[in-house]
């Protein structure tokens, strides 16, 4: 594409904070500790998970860089980056998260393929950009349709960035038009994060950012947008980020009878205990994030400390003084929670936690029970229903050879 370019090695990459953990060098792939993570919520840029697929994509000429629509339209267009910064400008506040998050805890119960992540593999920003719906628009298609008179249904993304998983080829994603055209889904061209240009590793100068979905659909570095009639047939909708039962392996595994995953899963991390083995008896605060997807809000939090067997409701909140109503007009919808309690431990103990979205989703007790085969991104998607999500074995105060720790 004329203006950006896709480079054949590693050697023009990006730099990046130390804080980060990598978890593969090439491509670049890596998350901030958790207790970072929770520090602000609105993630600072250099503290944004960073997840990759291949070279980081250079602008060479942004006066010549532009995104053609076409597929089954009337009208279609190229539009460049002085086309789209006409249309209205909108600032919308989102999670994204890896559909990998927690990949590492996964393999644990059994391995699971693919880059291994903690609980970081998520950020939460102010994106600005114009609307997908507004830009539809100016190929003829109104907002809410379902299809286009040609037949189009799905409208695809297509990135500049070459994969070895598309065999050289770019990575690809698609979303329903139905979605795409909504203006009230909040999908962005975007071309700002946190009120800068997006840098390098996050899309710079253009990429999509749909709420409330897993990150796979958020393609960056943005090459095309074809409305066609069908989802896209690419690797990472086909091949990867699907659900199996656990009972799926790779003996058995038909991966035409599931469909891809779309909104990501109610879910909470402790963050507050990152790399504790021992605690002493008395006081301790257990903080984290909460999120679910679709815009669905979080209903409640509930922390124990007798792993499992009663529960007390942590506080809930977004922005500090002021009260998180879950679905309230005045809440991001399809951003993170942070929550927080003080809880007493007197003894030596599994300290757990668990959310529960508006629409009574709540997180499953085992992780055995969702454990799923799938290579590549499905950590989060397995997690799905899982219940104890972080544990620090309480001591009774000093050294105590017989504590440990884990995540599950």
């Amino acid at each position: 594409m004329p203006g950006l370019i896709a480079p054949s090695d590693y050697s023009q990459e990006p730099p990046r904070h130390p804080c980060l953990r990598i978890n593969a060098k090439e491509p670049f792939n890596a998350e901030p500790p958790r207790s970072v993570l929770i520090s602000s919520y609105v993630t600072p840029v250099d503290f944004f998970y960073k997840r990759n697929h291949g070279p980081i994509p250079l602008v060479d000429n942004i006066e010549r860089y532009s995104v053609s629509l076409n597929g089954l339209i009337e009208n279609p267009k190229e539009l460049f980056m002085k086309d789209i910064r006409m249309l209205p400008k909108y600032n919308v506040t989102a999670t994204l998260q890896c559909a990998g998050n927690r990949r590492t805890a996964m393999s644990k119960t059994r391995t699971v393929k693919g880059v291994g992540w903690d609980v970081s593999a998520l950020g939460n920003a102010v994106w600005g950009g114009a609307k997908l719906a507004d830009v539809l628009e100016l190929v003829g298609i109104p907002k809410f349709s379902y299809s286009t008179q040609k037949g189009g249904k799905h409208v695809e993304f297509v990135s500049i960035d070459r994969c070895k998983e598309e065999n050289g080829g770019p990575y690809k994603a698609s979303i329903p038009l139905g979605q795409a055209s909504n203006p009230e889904a909040d999908v962005l061209l975007a071309y700002e994060m946190n009120g800068e240009p997006l840098n390098r590793d996050h899309g710079y100068p253009l990429r999509v950012v749909v709420p409330g979905v897993i990150g796979a659909r958020s393609v960056k570095w943005l090459d095309s947008i074809s409305i066609i009639a069908e989802e896209c047939q690419g690797f990472f909708m086909q091949k990867d980020y699907k659900m199996f039962p656990p009972s799926i392996n790779w003996d058995n595994i038909d991966w035409s009878t599931r469909r891809p995953q779309m909104d990501f899963p109610v879910q909470c991390v402790i963050c507050s205990l990152e790399d504790v083995d021992h605690i002493k008896p008395g006081k301790v605060t257990v903080s984290g994030y909460a999120v679910s997807g679709g815009g669905r809000g979080i209903e409640r939090v509930d922390v124990s400390v007798d792993g499992g067997k009663t529960f007390v409701e942590a506080t809930r909140y977004q922005k500090i003084g002021a009260p998180y109503v879950a679905d309230s007009p005045s809440s991001h919808k399809w951003a993170w929670v942070f929550f927080e309690v003080t809880v007493d431990v007197r003894q030596n103990t599994e300290i757990v936690a668990k959310a529960v979205d508006s629409s009574a989703n709540v997180q499953p007790e085992k992780v055995e029970d969702v454990w799923n085969l799938r290579v590549d991104e499905l950590g989060i998607l397995m997690m799905k229903w899982l219940s104890l999500i972080c544990y620090r074995q309480a001591g009774s105060g000093g050294s105590d050879p017989g504590a440990s720790s884990g995540d599950l």
